[in-house]
């Protein structure tokens, strides 16, 4: 078993508390990523799984056995937790081999030298270089060397594979290459992978599940979209893109699909529905949740759908970001974005109209938004 489960795992420094009593538990094959700003414990948490940092409460287990329990004097080194690991500087030696690299873990475990020719050119395969096994790692390019990085981490068959931002170093178009290839490994070999990163479209397009964290807390844990669509809390929502985020006051809640709920909310100078995840009282302040790609531009005086909000406005400002044109609207709302064809001939100083359909507005709590 290569499950990793963590209960009420924290860890101090004197006064200050880098990780407050998380609760996971990742499944056998399981790809989870923990995504937040700098500071906020993720990197904390993983070096804690690794053995790098001991937890100050709770307890770490890796396949169903404690590996850290400080209440009961269990600590594991990390040598013995068969845990493989991937940091962000890649961690080369530069006065070895490809080979002498990938090879070193199962030298220092004394494996025999015909197991580790078999074992270094398997890892090597595995992430296409085999070709560059004598070559003097200074000699490599940076996607080379995380592949390296990669190979020494999965050679002596770890049962839990951790990266720590393993990508940051790379530029755009090579990270995207690498994560693809390195998610297609993780899934051929179905190893358990606990991955570290503040990229939120790497979290989406690598994981299983995502753990969104901020100040040592876990703000909320689900699958990619469910998190980008569906957030807790102001925090979660804000974290991924540059949402518009509205505030409004409950007038009525009624029961919707599954366990939600539908939400008659008002705001300054708008009203209409959005979904939440619990009943609201009447009255109770909200932060409604309007993504950019899902609000357009209007001509001033446009007919709504009965299903849409609008708030007429004033284009401030628009960034060309390629294949779309962000524009900043201001409204009696406040100033909204939107997410528009770059192509659309939309200038300062235009007066518009901001659409959005109800169904893609989403509501959490004032209250929630302000304390996680």
């Amino acid at each position: 078993m290569s499950n990793v489960a963590l209960e009420k795992v924290s860890r101090a420094f004197g006064e200050f508390v880098a990780v407050d009593g998380i609760d996971l538990r990742v499944a056998e094959g399981e790809f989870v990523t923990l995504l937040g700003p700098s500071g906020c414990g993720k990197t904390t948490t993983l070096r804690m799984v690794a053995g790098l940092e001991n937890n100050t409460a709770g307890c770490i287990s890796i396949g169903d056995e404690p590996v850290s329990d400080p209440a009961r004097g269990v600590f594991v080194p990390p040598e013995r937790r068969r845990l493989g690991m991937v940091f962000q500087s890649y961690a080369i030696w530069p006065h070895m081999t490809v080979f002498e690299n990938v090879a070193y873990p199962l030298r220092v475990r004394r494996r025999p030298a015909a197991e580790i020719r078999d074992l270094v050119a398997r890892a090597l395969r595995l992430v296409e270089m085999e070709g560059f096994a004598e070559r003097p790692a200074p000699a490599l390019s940076g996607g080379q060397q995380q592949r390296v990085a990669i190979a020494r981490a999965l050679v002596f068959e770890p049962k839990v594979l951790l990266l720590d931002e393993p990508l940051s170093n790379l530029d755009a178009k090579l990270r995207l290459q690498m994560g693809e290839e390195f998610r297609a490994i993780q899934k051929r070999l179905g190893m358990t992978s606990l991955y570290v990163t503040h990229d939120q479209a790497e979290a989406m397009a690598l994981s299983d599940r995502v753990v969104v964290m901020e100040r040592g807390r876990i703000q909320q844990v689900g699958a990619p979209e469910e998190i980008y669509r569906y957030p807790a809390n102001r925090i979660v929502a804000a974290f991924f893109g540059a949402p518009n985020l509205l505030d409004a006051e409950v007038e009525t809640c009624a029961p919707a699909d599954g366990s939600r709920v539908e939400l008659q909310v008002a705001g300054r100078g708008w009203r209409g529905a959005c979904r939440a995840a619990r009943p609201l009282r009447t009255g109770e302040r909200l932060v409604m949740v309007v993504r950019p790609e899902d609000a357009r531009i209007l001509a001033p005086g446009s007919a709504l759908a009965a299903d849409e909000f609008g708030w007429a406005g004033r284009i401030v400002n628009t960034i060309f970001r390629g294949a779309i044109r962000t524009i900043a609207v201001e409204t009696e709302a406040g100033v909204l974005n939107v997410d528009a064809p770059s192509t659309a001939g939309h200038a300062v100083g235009d007066n518009v109209v901001v659409a959005a359909a109800q169904a893609a507005a989403w509501g959490v709590p004032q209250a929630a938004a302000a304390t996680n």
